[in-house]
């Protein structure tokens, strides 16, 4: 196999796999991007041991966060089923360095998953002693490479974003949010940046890539895999659109809710989760009845999932959550935006991305 820099393309520390050149991403009405390390790999760049362990390791040992790749594998039959669309638009933006590239693909391939491209970080070069700071700052890599993601895509594109609780990718997806869309005059949006410990040629280049993509915000849902166990209202400071999950059986029901997942294959993904990792159907059970108290899941919603389980007999005919699930209130395209009730807006006006806390 060629070296990672002949089969990639480099804009400072991003580097971009293409793996379909031919995919008609200008005519892809929704597309999905994916964190890697701790979001579809149980793996963790953020030290030198945890960085050197996963370059070396072997693309079969490496572990999957339980049932990611079954919701892909779900989203993509779902696409073609009701979209006939011939490639599904998976994109992932990681943290890792290219080297690793080779390893992730033949990972992919073992998972039977068929990403249209990956954005990989030049990290390696971080591994200096005054650079060490480097291997953590992520906010102007991954904007950087949303960016340049939007730039491929069609003018009123959705993009459902997947990231977890380690590397600011609340903050990264929100802030592509709010740049796609100007909130920010380009003084605020520098001196923000600055602030968030970017770089100024980082900086320079998202302004650039900012002057050439549609007015449009593209980010319709943001999915946070609670992998450090971060509170979960900690996340109400960016709105609704940011849900945070304790396990991937919670986001395919959100998934469901927002007709991109059909009742079949969220069997799928929830009889992998008991064959491959042990779930029990209490654990499932306590996971749909966790989004009802916390006002994710709708009347609507509720009572087809519960219907559903009673027929595969997950849950009894008496069952009932322990809060009364609240009726949709705005609904757009099978979508759910807003339940009955006083509630955080869906995309707050300010969102305060310098403090850490509500």
């Amino acid at each position: 196999m060629a070296h990672w820099k002949q089969r990639s393309t480099t804009n400072l520390d991003v580097v971009y796999f293409d793996y379909e050149n031919k995919a008609q991403l200008d005519k892809a009405d929704v597309v999905y991007v994916w964190d890697l390390d701790k979001t579809y790999l149980d793996t963790s760049i953020d030290s030198l041991t945890g960085l050197f362990h996963t370059i070396f390791e072997k693309a079969f040992t490496k572990k999957n966060v339980p049932g990611t790749p079954d919701i892909i594998r779900s989203l993509a039959r779902y696409r073609k089923k009701h979209f006939n669309e011939k490639s599904f638009p998976l994109f992932f933006v990681s943290a890792s360095p290219p080297q690793m590239e080779s390893k992730v693909y033949e990972k992919f391939i073992l998972d039977e998953i068929r990403p249209i491209g990956m954005f990989y970080k030049d990290n390696l070069k971080n591994l200096a002693p005054k650079k060490l700071l480097f291997l953590k700052k992520q906010i102007g890599y991954k904007v950087q490479s949303l960016l340049q993601l939007r730039t491929r895509l069609s003018d009123n594109v959705k993009m459902i974003c997947f990231g977890d609780d380690s590397e600011s990718d609340a903050t990264i997806y929100n802030l592509f949010s709010d740049i796609c869309s100007r909130r920010h005059t380009e003084g605020q949006l520098t001196v923000l940046l600055e602030d968030l410990g970017v770089n100024y040629a980082q900086i320079d280049e998202i302004l650039r890539l900012q002057n050439i993509i549609p007015i449009q915000d593209p980010v319709e849902k943001i999915y946070i895999n609670l992998a450090t166990d971060t509170d979960p209202e900690y996340y109400l400071k960016y709105g609704r659109r940011t849900l945070p999950t304790y396990n991937s059986f919670q986001v395919a029901l959100d998934l469901v809710q927002d007709q991109r997942l059909s009742l079949e294959e969220l069997g799928f993904i929830a009889s992998g989760l008991m064959e491959k990792y042990k779930f029990t159907a209490e654990q499932l059970v306590y996971a749909f009845d966790e989004l009802i108290r916390r006002r994710i899941l709708g009347l609507s919603s509720y009572e087809m999932i519960k219907n559903y389980f009673i027929e595969k007999k997950i849950i009894s005919q008496s069952w009932t959550p322990k809060i009364e699930p609240l009726k949709e209130k705005i609904t757009d395209g099978g979508q759910v935006y807003e339940l009955d009730g006083i509630f955080e807006a869906w995309i707050p006006k300010h969102i305060d991305y310098l403090k850490d806390y509500r």
